[in-house]
């Protein structure tokens, strides 16, 4: 199927980020990632001109396209599929709870512009306990930038520009992994960065227990909020006392010079746990 000739005739618009995915491959990749069985709801962010919904719909009991591009959804239209609905909406706006009935599972290949913002709408922030669109979703199926998906999956061992507030926002509710890594060729128009396929398999329960996920989203932040300096220095500068800092730190026997980025989501929790004691 020649996605290439499809899509040309299509006049992308680049202030809502279109790319549309042309690889034949990639989109064989995508559904059989979903692994899709005849009683699933897929949710398809930015569904485009259909070129990814035309073959979710052969196997998915119901799919539901999130598309904000009026011109694109009248190509969705043409699609006539008894199992599609289209929805003319900003995702970001979007309850998808309120959608169907049970659970779903999500595709995505979403403006690049916006992934973070996606990503905690989708999951929620790590003390969002019960958030509605996280518990409605099994499995996300992404498209992102590679450079967003090595920082999606990173670890504290990681180089330190990709281990950060993505990744713990991203592992914390989720387990993430890299599919495929995408070239920039895949897509028409090509953007100017290679893609990633990244799976997230949402869990039922936050990656840590903790007394209070509100404190641990504070600490986190402080941690990675000056990555020149020393945790030491990030968590004093965050509005935390000298005192309190020193007894949490020699506690967990942290080196005050060690960076935020060198603590693992475990430690940074066992972090948060002990300057909350200390307050």
């Amino acid at each position: 199927m020649n996605y290439f000739d499809r899509a040309k005739f299509f006049k992308t618009k680049k202030r809502l980020g279109q790319n549309f995915l042309i690889n034949g491959e990639i989109i064989r990749e995508i559904v059989d990632s979903a692994k899709i069985t005849p009683d699933d709801t897929i949710v398809e962010i930015g569904a485009g001109v259909g070129f990814v919904t035309e073959q979710l719909i052969k196997y998915a009991k119901e799919v539901i396209a999130i598309e904000l591009d009026e011109e694109a959804i009248k190509e969705l239209k043409k699609l006539n599929a008894p199992n599609l609905k289209i929805i003319h909406a900003d995702i970001l706006k979007t309850d998808l709870s309120t959608l169907c009935e049970g659970k779903i599972k999500v595709v995505a290949n979403i403006p690049y512009y916006i992934t973070s913002p996606i990503i905690v709408h989708l999951l929620g922030e790590v003390d969002d306990l019960e958030n509605k669109n996280r518990n409605k979703i099994t499995e996300i199926i992404l498209m992102v930038q590679d450079e967003v998906a090595r920082r999606m999956t990173a670890n504290e061992k990681s180089p330190s520009k990709q281990y950060g507030l993505l990744t713990i926002l991203s592992q914390f509710w989720a387990e993430v992994e890299v599919i495929k890594f995408v070239s920039r060729k895949s897509f028409y128009p090509a953007p100017k960065v290679n893609s990633a396929l990244v799976k997230l398999t949402v869990k039922n329960r936050p990656r840590l227990k903790l007394s209070d996920y509100t404190h641990f989203r504070k600490t986190v932040k402080a941690s990675f909020s000056q990555r020149r300096k020393n945790i030491k220095n990030c968590l004093l500068n965050s509005g935390y006392k000298y005192d309190t800092i020193k007894a949490a730190l020699s506690k967990l026997d942290i080196d005050e010079n060690t960076r935020g980025e060198k603590l693992s989501i475990e430690m940074l929790g066992r972090l948060s746990e002990a300057l909350c004691e200390k307050n």
